[in-house]
């Protein structure tokens, strides 16, 4: 259930959130909230981390006496395994009044918590839609999960108060807020997050046997494909674990594709004449032209606009992205989008800005007067 309100402008209920938790997601939240002005501590076992969240201005270091007032939320910002312990251990102490986390699997978070005997009318399952391939607080953007969306799994036993604020959470970091319950959760997450995950990785295993000079044919489409496999296996490694069975049913469904496709080319060059053995493969890229339309766009958008590619010759050199970004920005056009294709063993590349058409030749006109190389049509 889509919770439909425009947060923008709002002034935040929330005065005081304590992370526990300093990696990319939770030191991303942290800034999020700063940017706010909500006073933020934060809560780390890695010294090292933890200073680093600090330094970059997420927070200061989570200080317990007896005198200290419960903060208005508490965000449990670590691995799926370890969330049940950390939020039991978190509420025993009265740290906040209301608890979530940010672990990307629900269903086994919850029964342990539960199991655990977590006050679960205090405690709000959640999972922001944003992340990198990098890790650690210094990946961290306070701009991270700016129209995303956050996944809210209350069970029958929270708090309506308690899910108001961890809904008030997901609109201060610019997110929209999504209720589900914690098995569709992660049927969906399965599909669009946790398997395609792996599929990345199974397309990057093979790059690690080619030879280089194959490799130095890689262009921009293997790295888009292979891009989320340079996350760390060990907690990827985790995350599958705690979602087995639906990511199975997906990868499942995947091979019985590939497997389908690999036959029909295998069979292709013992076809005699006319026989038409290529209608998996078509069948497959049709499939797949199809999904990718269903992506939601920019800000979340149900529907996809479609822009028009204008590659524009750049120098790898400091600075020459913002001077084109500057010239665009000149000419009153919105860059909706951009991709680098660089060129090896050249100091220059390609910014290919993604524009809407009907502003392509103004881009044009502009970047071409300003100087640049600009290719319309290309």
């Amino acid at each position: 259930m889509k919770v439909n309100e425009d947060a923008e402008g709002r002034r935040s209920d929330l005065r005081r959130v304590t992370v526990i938790g300093t990696g990319l997601i939770g030191t991303s939240i942290a800034l999020a909230l700063r940017a706010h002005n909500v006073d933020v501590a934060l809560s780390d076992p890695d010294a090292s981390s933890l200073r680093l969240a600090c330094d970059l201005g997420a927070g200061r270091p989570l200080e317990e006496n007896a005198s200290s007032a419960p903060a208005d939320l508490a965000v449990i910002a670590a691995p799926p395994a370890v969330v049940p312990a950390v939020l039991r251990d978190a509420q025993n102490r009265g740290l906040a009044q209301v608890y979530t986390d940010v672990a990307s699997v629900k269903a086994s978070v919850l029964r342990e918590a539960e199991r655990s005997g977590c006050d679960m009318a205090t405690f709000v399952p959640g999972h922001p839609m944003g992340g990198r391939e990098k890790h650690g607080p210094g990946a961290a953007r306070a701009d991270l999960f700016l129209g995303r969306s956050w996944a809210l799994c209350p069970t029958g036993k929270a708090d309506p108060g308690s899910v108001a604020a961890v809904i008030e959470l997901a609109r201060v970091c610019g997110a929209d807020p999504l209720i589900l319950d914690a098995e569709a959760h992660d049927r969906a997450v399965a599909l669009v997050s946790h398997a395609p995950h792996v599929a990345s990785s199974a397309v990057a295993a093979r790059l690690s046997g080619g030879d280089e000079t194959a490799l130095t044919l890689a262009g921009q489409g293997v790295r888009d494909v292979t891009r989320i496999a340079g996350g760390d296996p060990a907690m990827w490694e985790e995350i599958l674990s705690h979602n087995a069975l639906p990511v199975a049913e997906v990868l499942a469904e995947v091979a019985e594709d590939l497997a389908a496709t690999a036959e029909a080319l295998r069979s292709l060059a013992g076809a005699a004449e006319g026989v038409d053995v290529l209608e998996p493969v078509r069948d497959l890229l049709s499939r797949g032209r199809v999904g990718h339309g269903r992506i939601p766009g920019k800000h979340g958008s149900v529907s996809r606009p479609e822009y028009t590619v204008m590659p524009v010759v750049i120098p790898d050199e400091p600075g020459a992205l913002g001077r084109l970004f500057a010239a665009a920005a000149t000419a009153g056009v919105n860059i909706e989008d951009v991709r680098i294709e660089h060129s090896p063993g050249l100091p220059l590349g390609v910014a290919e800005l993604y524009v809407l058409p009907e502003v392509l030749d103004t881009l044009a006109e502009a970047l071409s007067a300003d100087g640049w190389s600009v290719h319309p049509g290309a």
